[in-house]
Parts: structure tokens; C-alpha cells; sequence
């Protein structure tokens, strides 16, 4: 599962950290505590402790919970670290940079476990763009992040140049856990000629979908599926759609997870003759790259007879001066069924709504133009930096 012990830094929390012959030592004599229990639960703070806690459980073949109810067993860590590292060239000369929390399948299971599995290094910051671009400067070599990151990564090198020769040293910037904005993928590249490289993953299949290192680093893209893992977009019925239509992401592959829990009704409906149904929404490309659009329950917006996703009106908000922030929604409509909602945090003097309407009408088509525009201070989000739709109302 891991890396061979050495003297070369695994991991760094701030002032602390542990060589690989260091973290060898500390989980084997925690593992010897653990023998014998069936599983563990682990309070997943992002601190060094909570690494020694995951893989003494991994060295002691006890099952380790940090506190989320699905259940992943080695073969998928192990086989999805391993197509990563393909998609990527991630090898055990990089040194990865993240500031994201450890109970989540991108921070802890692919962000600390996967430069373990390789012999590479992590460094665990909290997260600035300052603090990123000091870790780049000093040989860091990778860093992983969600959109709010890099939206302020964005604002942070157009104004501060020198930040943004920091990020150009980067071999990598990957983005994940939602869709990043076309917008602030534009603005990166612009100030630091860096393309933001996407990937589509989740707790229970871990990365099903990512922009290989050499490929085409296409905003609003997550790629192709890494390998071993098969994705299909399909309708209600299990059909496949074509190309250019919204349909389900479904998967199969050694990455899935064994089950949700203690909770076997759940697990049961999640499946459709192998594939895992993942409730998100996608279309494909000609070349076959997943552009998401949200979430099945959330993010498609059934109006006129069209499905609509939100994110590409998300995105086309975000190209208006006015607009810093915005999440679509759907609400019932007596003529419509569903009218179209954005939430649109200004950057300014917030714009007459029939503005913004009239903007997502040009770019995209009339039936996509937002029926109400409502402003807010502040988009709720949760620690991931995904904004909190049900919250919208």
C-alpha cells in the first residue's frame, strides 16, 4: 500500500513533520494498538495525527472510518492512486501542496495516501494564496484544490506578479470536488500560463474522470475516465444519450465502493446492473470529455420542456462584470414547471435582473435566460467550498 520507508519527507503540517522512516515507525506501533478490532473511527482533523491514525488502521487491516459511512476497501484506494499517477506522471519526486480538510476522499484519500503510495511528499497548509505560492517557491511541485481556492488564487495573482511567477513553477494545479468556472480558469492561465487541470470524483468511487497531464486542459472539461474505470451518461431508462445531451454519469469499475454502511436498502438502490448510479449530471463532447453540469437533484432544471443544467448558466453569469459570484437554482412554475433562479452575488452595484437575463440570452439561448435574478451578500457554502443549493430558498 505504501512507499518504502526513507529519510525523505512524507508529510508537513506547519512547523511539524515526518520522514517516511518516521511515519513507518509511529503507525506500526500505533497499528499493534489497533490488531484485532473489525474498525476504527478516526475524528479526521487536518493534522498529523489523523495521517499516523489512517494508515496504522491501513497496516493493521482495520477498517478505518473518518467519520463518513462509506466503506472503500484497499483495491479501490490502491487501484485509483495508481491510474492517477498514470493520468498525471505523478511520481515520488513530486511534493504535493493542499489545504484541504482530511475527511474527505480528495484530501485524505488521494491527497495524503496517494504521495504516500508513491514515495512523494505532502505539505498540509492552511490554505492562502501566499501560503500555496511560499510551498511552490520552496519545491513544492503539485497542489490540489476546490474553485473557492482558485477563485482567489485568480483575484490573488492578477493584482501581485511575483505571486503569480510562484504559481508558474507549479507542474501541476488540479481542481476538483465542483465545476470550475470558466471564468477563473481563463484568468489563471492569463497571469501565470498555467491550465487548471480538472477531475470528477466522489466519496464512493473516488476519481472516476480527470484531464490527463499532456491532454487538453478544456474549461468546463473534466476529461476522460483514468483507467479501469468505465463511465456511461445515460437516461432514466439506462440508455446511452449521444453525444451533446444531459444525461447521468453512471460507473463501473475496481474503484467503486463495497457499500453505504450498515445501510444495504440504500447500497441496493444505488445500483443499476453493475453501474453505480451517481445522481450527478453530464454531457460528453465528440472526443468523449465529461462536462458536468450538477447535480440530479439540484443543478437540472426541467423548464419548458427543456433540461437545463445550471452550471453553464452559472458560467455564463460569471462572464458578466457585475456578477461575482452566482448558483442557479430551479422553482416550481405553474407555466414553466420549473422557472430558472440565480442567486447572483454583485461585485459592484448590483445590475437591473433584466441585464443579466438579457446577458445569459445572448450568450446561450432565450429558453436559458434566468426567470428571477435575487442578490445576496454571501453564497452559503459548506468547508469544501461547495455552495449549499437546498439553502437557497
Amino acid at each position: 500500500m505504501f512507499a518504502e520507508p526513507s529519510d525523505r519527507e512524507a508529510l508537513r503540517f506547519g512547523e511539524k513533520s515526518l520522514t517516511h522512516a518516521e511515519l513507518h515507525r509511529a503507525a506500526g506501533t500505533l497499528a499493534e494498538r489497533l490488531k484485532g478490532n473489525s474498525r476504527v473511527a478516526v475524528w479526521a482533523t487536518s493534522t498529523l495525527e489523523t495521517c499516523v491514525s489512517v494508515v496504522a488502521g491501513l497496516l493493521a487491516g482495520v477498517a478505518i472510518v473518518p467519520l463518513k459511512g462509506v466503506v472503500l476497501p484497499r483495491r479501490a484506494l490502491t487501484s485509483n492512486i495508481d491510474a492517477l499517477a498514470e493520468a498525471w506522471q505523478w511520481t515520488g519526486d513530486d511534493v504535493l501542496v493542499h489545504g484541504l480538510p482530511l475527511f474527505h476522499v480528495h484530501g485524505l484519500g488521494i491527497g495524503i495516501l496517494g504521495a504516500l503510495r508513491l514515495g512523494g511528499s505532502v505539505r498540509h497548509v492552511r490554505f492562502s494564496p501566499a501560503a500555496i505560492g511560499h510551498e511552490l517557491a520552496t519545491g513544492a511541485t503539485m497542489m490540489f484544490g476546490v474553485p473557492t481556492m482558485y477563485h482567489r488564487i485568480a483575484e490573488a495573482v492578477e493584482q501581485d506578479t511575483a505571486l503569480a511567477d510562484r504559481f508558474r513553477r507549479a507542474r501541476l494545479l488540479v481542481s476538483g470536488s465542483a465545476a470550475l468556472p470558466a471564468s477563473d480558469h481563463e484568468r489563471i492561465a492569463k497571469a501565470t500560463g498555467q491550465g487548471i487541470v480538472e477531475r470528477y470524483g466522489m466519496s464512493e468511487t473516488l476519481m472516476n474522470v480527470s484531464v490527463r497531464f499532456d491532454g487538453d486542459r478544456r474549461p468546463g472539461a473534466v476529461g476522460l475516465p483514468v483507467d479501469g474505470v468505465e463511465v456511461r451518461v445515460v437516461d432514466e431508462q439506462g440508455d446511452d444519450v449521444g453525444i451533446g445531451a444531459i444525461g447521468e454519469i453512471e460507473v463501473r469499475g475496481p474503484n467503486l465502493f463495497l457499500e453505504y454502511l450498515n445501510r444495504p436498502d440504500v447500497t441496493e438502490a444505488a445500483f443499476r446492473d453493475g453501474w453505480f448510479k451517481t445522481g450527478d449530471m453530464a454531457a460528453r463532447d465528440p472526443d468523449g470529455y465529461l462536462r458536468i453540469v450538477g447535480r440530479r437533484a439540484t443543478d437540472l432544471i426541467k423548464s419548458g420542456g427543456y433540461k437545463i443544467g445550471a452550471g453553464e448558466i452559472e458560467n455564463a453569469l460569471l462572464e458578466h462584470p457585475a456578477v461575482a459570484e452566482v448558483a442557479v437554482t430551479g422553482e416550481p412554475d405553474d407555466d414553466l414547471g420549473e422557472r430558472i433562479v440565480a442567486w447572483v452575488v454583485p461585485s459592484g452595484e448590483a445590475p437591473a435582473p433584466s441585464v443579466l437575463s438579457d446577458h445569459v440570452a445572448r450568450l446561450l439561448s432565450p429558453h436559458k435566460r434566468p426567470r428571477v435574478v435575487r442578490y445576496l451578500d454571501a453564497l452559503p457554502r459548506n468547508e469544501m467550498g461547495k455552495v449549499l443549493k437546498r439553502e437557497l430558498s
